[in-house]
């Protein structure tokens, strides 16, 4: 993940085949999976039914800030919401915008989606914050 080790202690007694597939499945995908056309259909069959995109302009001075608090805020959703970025700019990428009734102004911007039952809400942004992140999965997941 990222370049990133994670070790499961095999040592410890209550390993068994649900905890080893629980720390697998955190840890085979990326903390942010950038949505594009290779990317798509791996994000549509992940096991993970939750999915935050952040919907924003890859070439903004703003970018590598955001992507770091982004990532900071996956990591405390881990195993429960699939974290995906989706830059704005690519033209296969128009869909996703419009698809949670966003326009180009309004970006930055959170969207969540309970694949399921297509439950959803978007969070325009004016900065992407670890606790803005945190705080609007919270009150979606409740």
């Amino acid at each position: 993940v990222d370049n990133d080790r994670r070790d499961l202690d095999m040592n410890s007694k209550d390993v068994d085949a649900e905890k080893m597939t629980r720390f697998i499945r955190m840890n085979e995908l990326r903390l942010v999976t950038e949505y594009n056309p290779v990317t798509a259909i791996g994000v549509m069959q992940s096991s993970l039914q939750l999915h935050l995109l952040l919907i924003t302009d890859k070439m903004s001075p703003k970018h590598p800030e955001q992507m770091h608090r982004y990532r900071a805020a996956a990591e405390l959703f881990k195993g429960k919401i699939f974290f995906i970025l989706v830059d704005s700019n690519l033209k296969s990428n128009e869909r996703i915008v419009s698809f949670f009734k966003l326009k180009k102004s309004q970006l930055p911007a959170l969207a969540i989606f309970h694949a399921p039952d297509e439950e959803q809400d978007v969070l325009t942004l004016d900065e992407v914050s670890v606790e803005r992140v945190q705080d609007f999965c919270n009150r979606f997941l409740q």
